[in-house]
């Protein structure tokens, strides 16, 4: 058993030194948080938890303003590839969650645009 909790130690560890501090978000990262969120994005309503925890997530992700632009083109690709996105739902879905995130879901964001948030 201590073998395998310093094992585990061990992996963290090594992913903790793969990851370089201010190094941009993959949109991978970002397309999973958000895929809770597919069906209100679609048809509104009330977000599920899952969705919002995903808006939470890519708050919490996007710490540097490297991180926000990046995420915020990863949100924009997405959004671009939805084609029944309905715009209401996508602009009250952070306030609905509860966050404040300023990275608007729409496929014609200006991610240059994008701001500092306080979390």
């Amino acid at each position: 058993m201590k073998a395998v909790v310093i094992s585990v130690i061990v992996v963290l560890a090594m992913v903790q030194l793969m990851v370089k501090p201010g190094q941009a978000i993959n949109c991978g990262q970002v397309d999973a948080s958000l895929a809770p969120c597919l069906t209100y994005l679609r048809q509104g309503g009330t977000p599920p938890p899952l969705c919002c925890n995903g808006v939470r997530t890519i708050t919490g992700m996007a710490t540097t303003p490297e991180d926000k632009k990046a995420a915020c083109q990863c949100v924009k690709d997405a959004a671009s590839h939805q084609t029944s996105l309905n715009d209401d739902a996508a602009k009250t879905l952070p306030q609905k969650c509860g966050v404040k995130m300023d990275i608007p879901i729409s496929p014609t964001t200006d991610c240059n645009a994008i701001k500092d948030y306080e979390k």
